[in-house]
């Protein structure tokens, strides 16, 4: 069980660190990464022009019959929009354009990138 965790975990932040470079050549300013609060984590925080983009970052090695975009459930979706919110107002960011985005990656067995998927607005607000 420990193996499958670390396992998860190391494929959870090879994608974090490719989904970074991603939003960095697509011209995103990344302001954190993990930011953690007591109700859940945010993968990644980050400006898009005058929007803030909280990025829900789901990786999924070799071939499986979900894809990663499927990875952001309703009830997900639910718990990223209350810590965006949380984070805003931590932060004094009132009035400020926001969305929820998710960047989808596909690995194949050597862990290198098949697919990376930029969904902006991945979730209605």
């Amino acid at each position: 069980m420990m193996q499958g965790r670390r396992s998860r975990q190391a494929l959870g932040r090879l994608g974090e660190d490719l989904a970074a470079d991603f939003l960095r050549r697509e011209g995103y300013e990344l302001v954190t990464r993990n930011w953690r609060h007591r109700s859940g984590e945010i993968d990644i925080v980050a400006r898009d022009g005058d929007c803030w983009a909280f990025v829900e970052v789901k990786t999924r090695r070799g071939h499986r019959v979900q894809n990663p975009e499927d990875g952001l459930t309703d009830q997900k979706a639910r718990k990223l929009q209350q810590l965006a919110l949380t984070y805003l107002a931590e932060h004094g960011l009132d009035n400020v354009s926001w969305r929820i985005d998710l960047v989808a990656i596909e690995l194949d067995g050597q862990d290198r990138p098949v697919r990376m998927n930029l969904v902006p607005c991945a979730v209605v607000l």
